[in-house]
């Protein structure tokens, strides 16, 4: 057996060099990661092949339509309106615009209220009160004469951190989420590089004034949905490219169940078409990397620290909207690679409208022709 004494000199230094530098890899990484920060392995996320969907459409912005370009910056998420025809809509700079879809050809888009924040999920509630989560304030409520009232910012002592999705019952009483009660949205990406859940699903009664963390420990807590029968609701979990459903009420009430898993993408908001069908936005498709990346904390600790020093993409491209059925069957994928950071999508009338971060319009798809099979 060689030992040190007996071993080449070089033969020697490398050897030692493999022992010695994951240890100061290790030390560096941690003395360089952000203050409290400690990437842990994440559970519940599947390796295996995506679920399998019947139609795919991937080339989709080559038949897509741009709607208020220039006026609709970053819209996160919307609510519609039958009975008038607006789209409400959520943008980066505080205001929630409006768009009128009924009988126009060419939609025209109109400020509606300014809530000072950063509005994300958004329902109608009763009285048609407009229910908006804001990643910076919590849940506030519009009501229809425009003022604007906060709702609800901290549950079971903690503050929220990014107020994401929110839907509403017909019995008033809104469900919606906490992304991350440690992380803001302009630290996310860290949390989710992290790997600990600090999501919570969570449920206030307008009449009581309460607020009830329903579901805990969720990874990135994001888009609701309400069943059609009001008896469950469906969330997205979206790190670990799932949705679940949460039960309100009958003999599973308080339970969870997956609705539909390993999906192609990141799940970020869930929409109720009123037509059988839920309309699931993928903010980014599923590839290699990020397989790796959920797979090995060690590389999260190193693209932590990375991040600081180089820009780095926040999307891998390959986003899009998938429609699914109330039992959780896929249905539809319209997609694109050069698709970036999709976070809702819909069908009205003809047309599916999606959104996108990093777009200054809302893209509609006519879905009346049959789109190519090659698309």
């Amino acid at each position: 057996m060689a030992t040190a004494a007996t071993m080449p000199a070089p033969l020697f230094v490398l050897l030692l060099s493999c022992l010695v530098a994951p240890v100061a890899i290790s030390i560096l990484l941690y003395s360089l990661a952000p203050e409290g920060f400690d990437a842990a392995p994440i559970h519940g996320y599947s390796f295996e092949k995506s679920i399998a969907v019947a139609e795919k459409k991937e080339r989709v912005l080559r038949f897509s339509e741009r709607v208020g370009d220039g006026r609709l910056t970053g819209c996160e998420d919307f609510a519609y309106d039958a009975e008038s025809g607006y789209l409400y809509t959520g943008c980066d700079d505080g205001w929630i615009r409006r768009v009128r879809l009924l009988n126009a050809d060419e939609p025209e888009v109109e400020d509606w209220v300014h809530v000072g924040g950063r509005p994300a999920g958004m329902a109608f509630g009763l009285d048609k009160c407009l229910l908006v989560a804001d990643v910076h304030k919590g849940l506030l409520m519009v009501k229809e004469d425009k003022s604007i009232h906060l709702l609800t910012d901290e549950a079971e002592g903690l503050k929220f951190g990014l107020t994401d999705g929110v839907d509403v019952a017909s019995d008033g009483v809104i469900y919606f989420t906490d992304a991350s009660y440690k992380y803001t949205v302009d630290t996310c990406m860290t949390g989710f590089l992290e790997g600990r859940p600090y999501g919570r699903l969570m449920s206030f009664d307008p009449y009581t004034n309460q607020t009830t963390v329903l579901v805990r420990d969720l990874y990135f807590a994001n888009g609701v949905s309400l069943s059609p029968d009001q008896h469950s609701l469906i969330f997205c979990d979206t790190v670990l490219r799932s949705c679940k459903r949460y039960h309100i009420d009958g003999d599973k009430k308080g339970t969870v169940e997956k609705f539909i898993d390993n999906l192609p993408g990141l799940p970020d908001n869930i929409r109720y078409d009123g037509d059988g069908h839920y309309w699931i936005g993928l903010s980014d498709g599923r590839n290699f990397a990020f397989d790796m990346i959920v797979k090995y904390p060690l590389l999260r600790k190193m693209l932590v620290v990375i991040r600081k020093y180089v820009r780095m993409p926040e999307s891998l491209g390959h986003a899009g909207v998938m429609s699914v059925t109330l039992d959780g069957n896929p249905v539809s994928l319209y997609s694109d690679p050069e698709l970036d950071l999709v976070t809702t999508g819909l069908k009205i009338g003809k047309h599916l409208y999606y959104t996108s971060l990093v777009s200054s319009y809302i893209s509609r798809i006519d879905l009346t022709p049959s789109l190519p099979k090659d698309l």
